[in-house]
């Protein structure tokens, strides 16, 4: 396949990161390395949502911690983003209307048609001419009609660049100007471009318990968007799916990393990392980046046992 018939991934991770530990980031680079193996993805960008507050989990520490410390984390990370649209809102919003918001933000500022993930858009998503004489969407004299490949990524980088990619101030946190203009560029061929759920499988194990998750919602995820899985603890991703009637009705949009290194990949536990600090264990730092822990110190959170 080529660069421009390769579906384009956004990978995006919701959870609580209390703390963001280095597990979490790991999840981000596993996923990347996996899709771009198959041959059939090119991962273009990553973006972390933490919480809302009134998520109401026990211990959980205020957005604004939350927020610095995802941000902290990823500091380094030329792909990966820290997003604060979902600590912004009035009040906890679910992940199928994170997802949403974010499908229906790059629409309105890339003018990018993303595809669904059953029925791909036949609509150019960084739109083709249909005609020897197309009228482009942004008019720009410089910009050649048929551009390379590597000029259709570099419009979709510098995109998200301008939306999930803005790397904000540690301090202070902006919204995307969601009417912006991206600037004068011809109609491109098409490029399938698709978000994608981030999760591990205790998330995706969750879907199989009765009542706690909207059928419907379900839906969407799943069979709208899919999901890509990092599995946890040797985790029986085939047997979870199997015990869900919609996991087992959109198998095919969940996508299961599966690598040949034995990642210890317990060190996602955020709970694992709380600990480790109340009780001052050294291994605090197998859990968490040093710049998130000493924000952690400097600014005395999960110090007693309900933080």
């Amino acid at each position: 396949m080529t660069e421009t018939t390769k579906t384009h991934v956004i990978l995006l991770a919701c959870g609580s990161f209390n703390p963001i530990t280095k597990g979490h980031i790991q999840m981000f680079e596993r996923a990347r390395d996996y899709l771009h193996k198959t041959g059939r993805f090119i991962v273009i960008g990553g973006i972390i949502s933490p919480v809302h507050d009134s998520y109401g989990k026990q211990g959980l520490v205020s957005s604004r911690h939350r927020l610095v410390m995802c941000q902290l984390a990823v500091q380094n990370s030329d792909w990966i983003r820290v997003d604060p649209w979902e600590c912004y809102q009035d009040t906890w919003q679910t992940t199928c209307s994170v997802l949403e918001h974010h499908r229906d933000l790059m629409k309105r500022v890339t003018g990018c048609i993303l595809s669904n993930v059953n029925t791909p858009s036949m609509t150019p998503v960084i739109g083709q001419p249909q005609n020897d004489n197309p009228q482009p969407i942004y008019q720009n004299n410089n910009v050649p009609a048929k551009p390379t490949a590597a000029k259709i990524l570099g419009k979709v980088g510098e995109s998200l660049s301008r939306i999930c990619c803005v790397r904000p101030p540690v301090e202070r946190f902006t919204f995307v100007d969601e009417n912006a203009n991206l600037g004068t560029v011809m109609r491109y061929e098409e490029i399938e471009l698709r978000i994608l759920l981030l999760c591990g499988s205790d998330l995706l194990e969750s879907f199989c318990i009765p009542g706690l998750w909207n059928e419907a919602d379900m839906e969407v995820i799943v069979g709208d968007f899919g999901i890509v899985v990092v599995p946890r603890d040797a985790a029986d991703t085939d047997r979870i799916m199997n015990h869900s009637s919609i996991l087992r009705k959109y198998k095919n949009n969940i996508l299961v990393v599966k690598d040949d290194v034995n990642h210890p990949m317990s060190v996602v536990s955020s709970t694992k990392s709380r600990l480790a600090l109340q009780h001052g264990d050294g291994h605090v730092v197998d859990y968490l980046s040093q710049p998130v822990i000493d924000y952690i110190l400097k600014s005395q959170l999960y110090i007693n046992a309900s933080g």
